[in-house]
């Protein structure tokens, strides 16, 4: 592999434990890979060049763990990040695997599932912050229904506000430098989850006591799943100042939550988003939440690795080829040529401006009749991707 694709710490490649860590289990089949410690993943991933290791409270600390167990898997777990550099970014609290979650955590009907998810989530920030993390992400992926019957969507939006709003005054009250991220997801494992889009995070977290405290984590596959354009819902977040943290992986548009190696189904979306994030200078890791496939052994898990940051690599090199290519970018200059002829309408509102936009006479055959040119824009973008320019 070229040098050229050799990943660093200045793009802040991060895995999950359990990504890397994934032993292969499906609704439908068994497991194909032995479990490995946090330790040895830790080492599997200082050795493919990643930066970071994010995880969920019981990815690395069992839930059922002892006192004294959990001080002793912790410290080994340091003592590997000592050892090979790599640090922990994000943290994140499992409210989805056990059984006490079968309807919700946050938005349970029952209080004390509610107040365990509380103390559950209290304990996995404690932890996350002690190993260094700045940020928390919350995925609620139990958090919905399978009938409406069963559960009111605005009592369980209350319920959600208060949890937030709980655990902010938290982080606030200990001194923690850390701030949240909220996980959309519209569907899987429930039937449907709350605050399915990013959008619908996005306008959750303006009605927080503390929503300067927290942002989004989009994700590729849980948009895609919903048939939404992902750079769209990127985009959004950024302008709104809350693009925390983002989930890097690919899939197929309408399927079950597939979290395909980056880049792997829908590489000219892929280009765009890495485009994207390159050219606004997003600063946060570069986080691939995805698997290996179910056929690989953990040689197959590490080449799993190596292509998800190869991939990216390889699509911020040809978003700075497509930046820099002179045919490219005059026709950019052609398609948003500016004329001068309507500075007087641009800006903030005045009565003397709408006045006289509503005497501006529009040439509307000759707006209409103008091609646009984007035919050719996107084929260049083709090529440039292929590898013919």
């Amino acid at each position: 592999m070229s040098d050229l694709f050799k990943p660093g710490p200045e793009q802040k490649f991060t895995f999950g434990l359990w990504t890397v860590g994934s032993i292969g289990r499906d609704s439908f089949g068994e497991p194909v890979r032995q479990t490995m410690s946090p330790v040895d993943l830790v080492h599997l991933l200082a050795g493919v060049g990643a930066y970071g290791v994010n995880f969920h409270d019981n990815d690395l600390v069992p839930i059922d763990a002892t006192s004294a167990q959990r001080d002793r898997i912790v410290s080994n777990f340091k003592n590997a990040l000592a050892e090979t550099g790599m640090v922990v970014p994000m943290a994140t609290t499992n409210l989805f695997s056990d059984a006490s979650f079968k309807d919700g955590a946050f938005t349970s009907n029952d209080p004390k599932v509610r107040a365990y998810a509380l103390q559950k989530t209290l304990n996995a920030i404690d932890l996350g912050v002690e190993l260094g993390a700045k940020i928390h992400v919350f995925w609620g992926g139990r958090e919905g229904t399978e009938t409406d019957a069963a559960k009111d969507p605005l009592e369980a939006g209350k319920r959600t506000r208060e949890a937030m709003n709980f655990l902010c005054e938290y982080v606030k009250d200990n001194g923690y430098d850390l701030k949240f991220a909220l996980e959309a997801k519209p569907n899987e494992p429930r039937g449907d989850i709350y605050l399915p889009t990013t959008g619908a995070m996005l306008g959750f977290i303006a009605t927080l006591d503390h929503p300067e405290m927290v942002g989004v984590n989009p994700e590729v596959a849980h948009e895609h799943m919903a048939g939404l354009n992902f750079l769209h819902a990127v985009a959004q977040a950024w302008d709104a100042g809350k693009l925390f943290h983002i989930d890097l992986n690919d899939q197929a548009f309408g399927r079950y939550d597939q979290d395909f190696r980056f880049g792997a189904v829908n590489i000219k979306s892929a280009f765009f988003l890495v485009k994207f994030l390159e050219d606004v200078g997003y600063q946060g890791s570069r986080h691939f939440d995805a698997h290996a496939y179910r056929t690989e052994d953990y040689e197959g898990v590490k080449s799993f690795a190596r292509g998800c940051m190869r991939t990216y690599l390889i699509l911020m090199d040809k978003a700075a080829r497509w930046n820099a290519d002179s045919e490219i970018q005059a026709l950019l200059l052609e398609i948003n040529a500016d004329d001068g002829s309507m500075e007087a309408f641009k800006g903030s509102y005045s009565t003397a401006k709408a006045a006289a936009l509503k005497e501006q006479d529009f040439d509307r055959q000759s707006m209409g009749s103008k091609g646009l040119a984007y035919e050719r824009l996107d084929q260049l973008t083709v090529d440039l991707l292929l590898g013919t320019r």
